[in-house]
Formats: structure tokens, sequence, C-alpha cells
């Protein structure tokens, strides 16, 4: 058997562990059609916790339902490579020649502006309403995903609900489906850009249990034949936490130490798979979501890495001389970077698992 883990970002798992039922609302969504609450989703977690697994996984159900599929992530511009997507799948639907069967529009050019001009905005509303009665005679819909929308231009992502709110309005099969960061989607959705947003299915994902973990660890490697004790399938398990990209990581690694070792895996061979699961970590999960920390917000992570678990507010205040204002602004800019999130009233804990055992090995500023 070929190495199954595949621990890079959205790529599908072996098995998706801890989200039984999750998209079941989702996928009664494809059957009763426009306006049924599950094809209005947003997924929020922490980094690494399968937000574009997800996401994917919505991706396989609709295609395998007929829908057409817009896959996006929400950088500058997205609106317009919707629209082009949008294009595409009606110049392979419709009969006759292109002009006439979208007849707003003759010619391409969605994905050169960043946000869309009124006149573009027409055009792109009357494409998209071109396509979904399109896809509508032959009884399926379009399913649009946005990941990422955390970083999302608010008047793009403005132009995109109200586009779909009015093809919601109009009857035709549309689906919304995002992904972003727990803080920064609360305060988009507070926001007002997109009012009807918050009528949303919000489905925040948490880590899986360790058990599942081991379980589904335990029935992999003995289908590859690979010899591994109970205790380290648990060690190994242990050590991922439940995240999803720390499983895939952890897995990928054994899977590597088994085949350089003759099918089986030692205590030996299982604590490096650990340990090189926790340095791919780090490089690709943690040092990419500290990279844009200042140098006070710093300051205040490596006050909460003090801590065994939660910290109180108070205590970061006094460890980095800050007055309770100023404290308040770190925490919601590091609640909005993802990289913690709130516990309890005036406490908060790391978001991503092992940064504050990275933060504690780094030397302090």
């Amino acid at each position: 058997m070929e190495n199954p883990f595949r621990p890079s970002a959205g790529a599908t798992p072996p098995q998706i562990l801890g989200r039984a039922g999750v998209l079941d609302e989702f996928e009664y969504g494809l059957r009763l059609g426009s306006g049924a609450p599950g094809l209005l989703t947003i997924f929020t977690g922490a980094r690494g916790i399968g937000k574009t697994v997800m996401l994917g996984a919505a991706h396989d159900i609709a295609r395998e339902k007929g829908w057409a599929v817009i896959s996006e992530t929400a950088t500058a511009g997205f609106m317009g490579r919707i629209g082009e997507s949008m294009r595409a799948i009606a110049e392979e639907l419709g009969p006759g020649p292109v002009n006439r069967r979208i007849t707003a529009i003759a010619a391409a050019g969605f994905s050169i502006t960043t946000q869309l001009p009124p006149e573009r905005q027409v055009a792109w509303r009357t494409l998209g309403e071109e396509l979904l009665r399109l896809l509508d005679e032959r009884g399926n819909g379009l399913i649009i995903t946005v990941d990422e929308i955390h970083a999302a231009d608010r008047t793009e992502l403005a132009q995109l609900a109200a586009s779909v709110q009015h093809f919601i309005q109009d009857r035709l099969p549309i689906g919304l489906v995002f992904a972003g960061l727990p803080a920064a989607v609360s305060d988009l959705l507070n926001e007002g850009v997109a009012t009807f947003l918050r009528r949303a299915d919000k489905i925040d994902l948490h880590a899986a249990a360790v058990r599942e973990v081991e379980e589904s660890f335990a029935v992999t490697f003995s289908q590859a034949s690979i010899e591994v004790s109970p205790g380290l399938v648990r060690r190994a398990s242990e050590a991922t936490g439940g995240y999803p990209f720390l499983i895939q990581l952890v897995g990928y690694f054994l899977w590597r130490e088994a085949e350089g070792n003759q099918g089986s895996l030692t205590s030996e061979t299982v604590d490096r798979a650990i340990a090189a699961a926790n340095r791919r970590n780090a490089r690709t999960v943690i040092e990419a979501a500290l990279a844009a920390a200042s140098p006070k917000d710093m300051d205040f992570l490596f006050a909460m890495a003090e801590d065994d678990g939660p910290s109180l507010a108070g205590d970061i205040g006094r460890r980095i001389g800050a007055k309770t204002n100023l404290v308040a602004n770190y925490r919601s800019r590091l609640l909005a970077a993802g990289l913690i999130q709130s516990t309890a009233h005036g406490k908060v804990d790391f978001a991503i698992p092992g940064l504050r055992q990275h933060l504690r090995a780094l030397p302090r500023r």
C-alpha cells in the first residue's frame, strides 16, 4: 500500500474523523434545492482543524448529486474569478453560440478587477441568473465555496452576498459555503457587511476525540500489515491532540518510519515520527501564523506561554506591563488572527496545537 496520509492544505485524508453528520444538512439541502438552510453554511475553527477539508467534502457531495461547483479563496478579485468560472460552465451547458446563450455579456474580463464596478455587478448577476436557469432545467444547481473569508475584501464579500440573496429570492438553485477563522468570521457577520449571512448554518469545527484517532490509526496500520503495539498507537494518537492536520502529519511520518523498518514500528521510531510531525507543524502552521504578529503581539503570546493552561487577562497585563485597554486590544487582534481563543470570561488559550511549546523554545526579544 502507498502511504495514505496527505499532510498538505486541503488534501483529503483517508478518514475524516469527528465530523459525522456535519454535512447532513448540506446534503439534504441539495435534495430540497433553492432556499434550503443547509445550502448556506459557514465552517469556522482554528488553523489546521480541517476547514478546507470540509469544503472539499462538500464539493464531492455536490458533484455526486450532479451540481456544478465553483471553488475559490477570498484573495483579491475572487468575485471576478467566480464570474469567469460561471461563464465557462454556462458555455459548456447551453445550446447554441455563447453570445446567444448569455446575452448580457459578450466578453470576458471579470477577473481583471479587484472590485466589480456597478456595470460589472449587473453583468455578473445576469450571468449567474442565466447559468442557474440552465442548471435548474437539468434538476441541479450551483455550489460556490469560498475559503479564508476572514481575509476577504468586505466590498467583494458584500457583492457576492447580495447577488446570492437575489438568486435565492428568485428561487434559483444556489448554495454558498464559506470557511474562515472563528473570531474574524464573527466580526465580519457583526459588521453587517452581509446581514443575510447571519442566517447561515455556522459550524464550529473542533478536534476529534483521541479515541477515534487511535481506532483509525490501528485499522489503517493493520490493513497495511504494519506491526505496532496498541500502546504505541495510543502514544501516537495522543500526540495529535485530535487536530486533523497533526493526525495527517503523525500518520505520514509513522508510515515513513515503518517503510524504513521492515513494516514495524518501535518506541524509538514512533518518537521520531512524532518529533518530525511537530517540526513540520511548526514550520507550516505555527511560523506562518506568527509571521504577521507584531513585537507587542509576541510579548502577549510569550506571557501566555508562561502558563500551562488558559491565561487570565490580568496576569498577562501584569507580565507585559500593559493596562487593561491595551491588553484588550492585543487580545482582539490575536483572536482575529486565529492565534488564541477565548475559553472563559477573562481567559484565553492558544488556538494552535504546539504553539505554547514552540514559544517556550524561542528566544525572548
